[in-house]
């Protein structure tokens, strides 16, 4: 982690005027200090002699105002220069992650010059906390890094003028604290890359969790997810507890290192003013600038900790937008294409989770023909916090075969799917159905390789996967990649286009073991080609299993054995 990356210039323009300004400010602020230390002493001599008071007091009380607005601007040109450069970040991020995503062809591989979007957890982190955490890197770690810079030599200069011995003890003494800064840092460093993963980590499972809350329901593990996520969050906030540790253990370190070496300063200039060898106008402005050379390193050292997390966040930024950046063309480990699953994703768990419906599918076999009837008895549901009633007096058994579900929108199709896959609750009535498999319009597909989304109810054999996936008509397509079905897919199905999306799911519900499959408008949004195979499989899978379909096609309802319409108020067939 270094002090400051010049990459931001490069990478984010708008910079480089704030950045100048408060260079410019800084070397003013430094010399408005010494002269402040100088009219201070002047001032103090002046009234033990009982000299005139005004000249000096004129010249203190103006050098003070100048410090005040030197600061306020700097402040100023600060904040608003961490908010242009966060926003601009951001922006940048989001741009790059676009195009980046619109020149990736399904099942294609990226090429050379292309890297691919990172995960849905890191782009997350990176363009919410890590842009916001840039701000207080730019607004107040790099003022003070400019007076750090600037303010110490030039009052070691002023001392090395005025008293030499006491310039001498600040020459010996100062690169003690960025020493031990820098000793501090490399440990603080890493503390605050473990935090920065944590974080990573608890925002990407959280994020997943909820995009695939109704298959863990429908799998029956959305209470183990609970317990996770408190695992999860334990880990972050005792890596967000050591940092804290490390940075008042840090600052202790430089302030005791600080006071010492001033007060050492005063020693010696207080046994020379007794001995009569200084004069007190000299001893008070040495003992006034001395405290100058240590105080902006101690606010560095400050500042440090506080925006330590925006230059952890700041340097994946920039390596993921700087074309010159030795990472840049390198696979991201975060990145969604990436081998390694992330392990705290609900997907990578299921290896050690096992649903009931997993397990029936574990004990052999391809878990095809399992029966299965759904029934319901004068249900009623309504919205919680609402008065309007979505479904009321339904009456619904469906059997083997194909049921498809149309009515108008908004009549409560997609909520009486979600009443049957146990999601939600009815108000009333009754609602009986084994284990379901609910494929939901917008369907989860985490992070990982084909085989792991397939498999996310239960383990497969090959020959199950590989024939699921000739069902559906995909088989060819991953057949031509080097991995097979352990190609890495992109997070939330990136690499596949809506009508490959839609089969792969569809090759998912073949391999549950679950003899009842719920299917929100399986056709919608793809090709006349893609939504005539996704018609023959469901057709095929509804010859062995309870189908139950919403749909507004009519080709899909014309091969349906029941057609049940839904109405305001009532179910019709």
């Amino acid at each position: 982690m270094r002090p400051f990356d010049p990459r931001i210039l490069r990478v984010v323009p708008a910079t480089r005027r704030p950045v100048a300004a408060l260079a410019g400010i800084g070397v003013a602020q430094g010399i408005a200090t010494i002269g402040t230390a100088f009219a201070l002493a002047v001032l103090v001599v002046s009234v033990v002699r009982g000299q005139d008071l005004v000249a000096p007091m004129v010249w203190t009380g103006g050098l003070f105002a100048v410090r005040a607005l030197l600061g306020a601007a700097s402040e100023a040109i600060a904040a608003r220069a961490g908010t242009v450069v966060a926003t601009h970040l951001r922006e940048q991020l989001i741009a790059a992650w676009s195009q980046r995503t619109i020149h990736q062809r399904p099942f294609e591989a990226p090429s050379s010059h292309l890297r691919t979007p990172p995960s849905r957890d890191r782009a997350l982190t990176l363009a919410t906390q890590g842009t916001s955490a840039v701000e207080p890197y730019v607004a107040k770690y790099l003022p003070a890094l400019v007076s750090a810079a600037v303010v110490p030599p030039l009052a070691i200069a002023c001392l090395l003028v005025v008293d030499w011995p006491s310039a001498l003890v600040v020459i010996l003494t100062v690169p003690l604290l960025p020493l031990f800064a820098a000793l501090i840092g490399a440990t603080t460093q890493e503390d605050t890359e473990r935090r920065w993963d944590s974080l990573r980590d608890l925002s990407g499972h959280f994020l997943d969790v909820m995009r695939g809350l109704p298959t863990l329901v429908s799998y029956g593990r959305a209470e183990r997810q609970v317990e996770v996520i408190g695992e999860v969050s334990q880990r972050h906030r005792r890596a967000t507890m050591r940092t804290l540790r490390l940075a008042f253990m840090s600052a202790a370190a430089l302030e005791l290192l600080a006071t010492i070496s001033v007060a050492i300063v005063a020693v010696v200039v207080g046994l020379r003013l007794t001995t009569g060898s200084m004069d007190l106008l000299i001893g008070l402005t040495a003992i006034l600038l001395a405290p100058e050379a240590y105080w902006p390193i101690r606010r560095v050292g400050t500042e440090f900790h506080s925006a330590a997390d925006g230059a952890a966040a700041l340097d994946e930024i920039l390596a993921d937008l700087d074309p010159h950046s030795p990472m840049a063309m390198q696979e991201d480990a975060h990145s969604p294409m990436a081998m390694q699953e992330d392990v705290h994703s609900p997907m990578a768990m299921q290896e050690n989770v096992h649903s009931p419906m997993a397990m029936q599918g574990a004990k052999g076999g391809a878990p095809f023909g399992l029966p299965g009837t759904v029934s319901l008895a004068g249900v009623d549901y309504s919205y919680p916090g609402t008065e309007r009633t979505v479904l009321a007096g339904v009456d619904l058994v469906a059997g083997r075969g194909l049921t498809v579900i149309t009515g108008p929108s908004g009549c409560g199709k997609t909520t009486l799917l979600e009443v049957i896959a146990g999601i939600r609750r009815p108000d009333r009535g009754e609602v009986s159905a084994p284990e379901v498999h609910l494929v939901t319009q917008r369907p989860f597909l985490g992070a990982g390789t084909l085989r792991a989304n397939l498999t996310i109810a239960g383990p497969a054999e090959s020959t199950d996967v590989w024939q699921a996936l000739r069902e559906v008509g995909l088989h060819e397509a991953i057949a031509t990649l080097p991995l097979g079905v352990d190609s890495p897919l992109g997070d939330d199905g990136f690499g596949l286009s809506a009508g490959q999306r839609a089969r792969l799911v569809l090759a998912r519900a073949l391999l549950s073991p679950s003899p009842v499959v719920l299917l929100d408008e399986p056709t919608a949004h793809v090709d006349p080609e893609s939504a005539a195979t996704i018609g023959d499989t469901i057709t095929r899978l509804a010859a062995t299993r309870t189908v139950i379909a919403v749909s507004h096609q009519p080709d899909l309802a014309a091969r349906a054995n029941h057609h049940v319409r839904l109405g305001q108020q009532a179910v019709t067939r």
